[in-house]
Formats: C-alpha cells, structure tokens, sequence
C-alpha cells in the first residue's frame, strides 16, 4: 500500500483538473451509503464514509473529532483516506483526509458555480476564514472571471490575515467590516463558517447573485435566513442536504422553502437532467453538506496522478 503524505496530495488537487474529476463522478454516479458516526468515550466522535464503484475503486474516509484537543494544543479534527481497488479488496493507498477533504469541498462549490453565477462573475465575497475558506478564491477563478476579493470574518484579525495571504498570492483581496454592504456588492457569496446564527440575509442579496452555502451541516448550524431561500432557486449538492443542514430546515419549519421548491442537485447540473441558472437576474443558493462521492473523486485523481508519475 502507497502512503502519499500531504505535500504530494495537495500537488495533485490542482482545481481545474479536480472540479473536471468531480464534474465526471457527478455525471457517472456511484455507491455512497450514509456515513456512520459512533461516539468515542464522553466527548469524541469518529465519522466512516465509504463509496465505491463496482469493479473500479473503493474508499473509505475517517474522520476523529475530539473537541477537548484544544487544551492538548491539538487539532480537534483528523482525517485521513485510505483506497482500495473495487474487484479484489487489495488496499492501494492512504492519502492525507483534510487536504481531500477541503479541497474537494472548495471545489464542489465551484462546480456548482459554474452552472449557477453569472458567467460574467468578477467579484467574490468570502465569508470565513478556515481552511475551506482560504481555498475559494483559488477554487472559483477556476471557473469564473474573479479579479476582486473581499473577506469578512467575526474577528477581523483573522480576515486581514486572509486577505494578506491571497494578496501575496496575487489576488486582489480587501476586508470589509461591513457585511451587508460587502453582501449587495458580491456576484458570488460563499460562506464557510461554523456560525449557528444566521449571518447572510435575503433582503441584502441583489439580482443576479449567488449565494453558496458550506458550513450548516447539522441541524443546529446556520450561515443564511429563510429569506435567502425565498428570494432564490434552490439547488443542493445531495439530497441529504434537506435533512441535514440547519439552513434548510429553518427555511422550512418557516414557510420560505419546501423540498418541493428545490430546482435540482450537484448530479443532475452535471447530468444535464435539470437546468442550471437560466438569466442574468435571478438570484440561485447552493447549498451542500459534503459527500464521499467527491472524496473518491479527489483521491483516484491523486492516485492515478501519483501511480503516473505525473503532475496535475
């Protein structure tokens, strides 16, 4: 079994070739069951999400979440991603889990992104300033026209930060204090934050934008008002999403949106089932909780790069 550390997986997540990768998974499917979540002694919590295509790859994710790492001075999250080949069980490699992970999360947003802003999206507004967070720029030039960035975080100091790191890297970033104003001026909005409270309100969102939604994955967690999905069409990566995510389910114990209102998921964009945004004008949301689908994507591209000897 091939142990490929961070450094090598990272290298092979390029955007463009990892959207394209997610973009094929979407359009051919695979098995993905419902992760399972087991609690670890009083506070942890350890996360298996499997998928696999018959005859082709099979992977496993684990995640470990101990929340009292903190006083450690420890990373309250690991993750980490094993393959398998599909048709004999025989085990090809472990692959770093948080670079799979955020960046096929950052990723997924923009594939989203490219059926749903405006092909003419210049600006962006980050919302956040984590791991996933610091990838969205990078993410969603991929697929649109970005040429101005702004980020806004609860602690400033943590957003000018960010907006240091992708000035260095060539991005015109800026912050902003003030997040209504910084909402009505964005043609794509991507939020990905840990927030409970709604953060992003539908009366500050203009014609034409996009609104992409990455924390809110559990019931307690919201990043948007209800307003946001009455004033948009709905899309989500999976339909798990409509069971999972605080945002969702707080727009619909309102009377904003119902499952019935939803125009389509990440597969169908991709499949061409549904359409994606259909004028300059309306507003979209999409909303996602993650899935191991992209997972697999992420680390056969990785894999198949690394047995190539290539470089994405």
């Amino acid at each position: 079994m091939q142990i490929i550390d961070t450094a090598t997986t990272r290298r092979h997540l390029g955007f463009a070739p990892l959207i394209d990768a997610l973009r094929r998974m979407f359009e051919s499917g695979c098995e993905v069951p419902l992760r399972h979540t087991h609690r670890i002694g009083e506070a942890g919590t350890l996360l298996l999400m499997p998928a696999w295509r018959d005859g082709r790859r099979l992977g496993i994710k684990t995640v470990t979440i101990f929340p009292g790492n903190s006083t450690r001075q420890l990373p309250g999250l690991h993750s980490t991603y094993l393959l398998f080949d599909a048709a004999t069980g025989v085990p090809l490699a472990q692959l770093d889990g948080n670079e799979i992970t955020s960046r096929r999360t950052a990723a997924a947003s923009a594939l989203a992104a490219s059926f749903l802003a405006r092909p003419d999206a210049r600006s962006l507004l980050i919302v956040g300033t984590g791991r996933v967070a610091a990838l969205l720029a990078e993410a969603m030039r991929a697929v649109r026209p970005i040429d101005a960035v702004t980020v806004w975080n609860h602690r400033p100091a943590s957003a000018q930060a960010l907006a240091a790191q992708l000035t260095g890297a060539g991005i015109d970033a800026r912050v902003s204090g003030d997040l209504a104003s910084a909402v009505a001026s964005a043609d794509i909005i991507s939020c990905a934050t840990l927030s409970t409270a709604p953060l992003i309100r539908g009366e500050w969102l203009r014609p034409g934008t996009h609104l992409d939604l990455i924390g809110s994955f559990t019931p307690q967690m919201r990043e948007a008002d209800a307003a946001c999905f009455a004033r948009s069409r709905v899309f989500v990566d999976t339909p798990e999403a409509l069971a999972k995510s605080g945002d969702v389910l707080e727009a619909v114990q309102a009377g904003a949106f119902s499952d019935a209102q939803l125009q389509g998921t990440l597969a169908e964009l991709c499949q061409g089932t549904r359409p994606g945004r259909s004028d300059a004008a309306e507003r979209t949301l999409f909303k996602s909780v993650g899935t191991a689908l992209e997972d697999l994507a992420a680390a056969e591209l990785v894999f198949d790069a690394v047995r190539g000897g290539a470089t994405v």
